[in-house]
């Protein structure tokens, strides 16, 4: 995807989906909807390097994403941006958690996955991966 292709949706009609119906349609499910959603995802638009995640969430209106640190066997991203667009007291952020892990699965070749813990008060969202190395991929 390149800036060329980039179209532009009103925020409004995408909080209304994101916000509003799924979260009525899934109800308590949301979360584990979002997250396996976030994985297909991940499986349509496949990432070349995890380094290549901060431009896909910018793309993506998801917000900015930047590696904080990485371990031979996790990695902790942080999301940050605009609060009155990501919503981070009322939106949950599996959809990204769920395409980060995938993303990263594909990538190292091992079980992989994701939780988010969101720091409200500096408007942040923070993914902890987290893979086995005793799980192969095949």
């Amino acid at each position: 995807m390149n800036d060329s292709n980039m179209k532009t949706i009103p925020t409004f009609g995408y909080e209304l989906i994101r916000d509003n119906i799924l979260r009525s349609v899934l109800g308590k499910h949301e979360e584990e909807v979002l997250y396996w959603a976030g994985k297909e995802l991940a499986r349509k638009f496949p990432l070349f390097s995890l380094g290549e995640a901060a431009s896909f969430f910018k793309q993506a209106g998801w917000g900015s994403l930047s590696l904080e640190k990485e371990g031979k066997d996790s990695a902790i991203f942080l999301l940050n941006g605009d609060a009155d667009i990501l919503k981070f007291e009322e939106r949950c952020f599996r959809i990204e958690a769920g395409f980060l892990a995938e993303q990263t699965q594909k990538l190292n070749g091992y079980l992989t996955e994701c939780y988010e813990e969101k720091n409200i008060k500096h408007g942040t969202v923070t993914f902890n991966l987290k893979w086995d190395l005793k799980e192969p991929i095949k």
